[in-house]
């Protein structure tokens, strides 16, 4: 293909964590434990609301959703880069490029409004807000990707970057790109900061119940537990808001992968331990699925 006298993009080749050359197995074993645990507790959390029938309900339905969207989240990029840290040839092809974005958009964007919609209870009780949620994950992804892959990439082909995201991507097209540049960021802060402001006003709304609570120990236990949730949110946010809402030039590859390992390795693993493992019913559930597990095969 050709654009002009020049020719077009067939494949691009990452860069990943190239200026730590060294290390570069160190990171493999480091951050493939992270990944089997995060699938492993996401797994539990999934198949122990799906056992239980006390779990049956809209709250523990979408912890179920939520752990799924994790999983999903993590395999779109995880595996690749685990494989690219002991590949000799990092390349990827400009169609499996464009879906790896596409389908990271949509499973990060679907996540981020499915954590606003799941801070009202009652909401979630009433409606049935997942359908919701990927529609508008689904229009967000397909938009930014196609702002991103409608550009001629006529030169370069290296991505500063372990996979196909937005900034690093953008920077090899060879046009203008502010027009593109400016709807995408638009995107971006109704992606990020319409549910962080919602999720943010629900906590309020939490808050000023706890302070109702006349017993001191009642107010430190809610506290921590909010506290945990509140921190998840901030750091997965902060994180995303700090690479996203800001010009493809200002992309740091250094510390923007840095950044980014924060919200598609760390926050996935942490999730399922604020939102899930530590609520009692979800405990109590585990032992009975583990239980059963166990008296099964004696009956039979």
């Amino acid at each position: 293909m050709e654009w002009g006298n020049e020719t077009l993009v067939r494949e691009f080749v990452f860069l990943g964590f190239s200026s730590l050359a060294g290390l570069q197995r160190l990171l493999f074993i480091a951050f493939l434990p992270l990944y089997l645990f995060t699938l492993g507790t996401n797994a539990i959390i999934i198949s122990t609301i799906v056992l239980d029938r006390a779990l049956h309900t809209p709250m523990y339905f979408f912890l179920a959703v939520l752990s799924c969207s994790e999983t999903c989240y993590t395999f779109v990029i995880v595996p690749k880069m685990l494989v690219d840290l002991l590949a000799q040839k990092k390349n990827i092809s400009f169609l499996g490029c464009a879906i790896q974005m596409f389908t990271f958009l949509f499973l990060g964007c679907s996540h981020s409004f499915l954590l606003a919609a799941m801070g009202y209870d009652r909401y979630v009780a009433i409606c049935n807000p997942l359908p919701t949620c990927a529609m508008i994950g689904f229009l967000f992804s397909l938009t930014g990707s196609f702002l991103v892959f409608e550009l001629p990439f006529c030169g370069p082909n290296k991505i500063n970057h372990y996979f196909c995201d937005i900034s690093p991507v953008i920077q090899l097209a060879c046009t203008e790109t502010y027009i593109n540049e400016l709807v995408i960021f638009a995107g971006g802060v109704l992606a990020l900061m319409v549910p962080l402001t919602f999720i943010c006003i629900s906590y309020g709304f939490i808050v000023r119940t706890i302070l109702k609570i006349p017993s001191t120990d009642g107010k430190r236990k809610a506290f921590s537990t909010c506290a945990s949730h509140l921190t998840v949110v901030i750091v997965h946010y902060g994180c995303a808001s700090s690479v996203y809402l800001r010009p493809s030039t200002k992309f740091s590859s250094n510390k923007d992968r840095l950044v980014t390992v924060t919200y598609t390795v760390v926050t996935p693993l942490l999730n399922p331990m604020v939102y899930s493992l530590r609520n009692k019913d979800v405990q109590m559930a585990i032992r009975k699925v583990i239980a059963r597990g166990r008296f099964y095969p004696k009956a039979l």
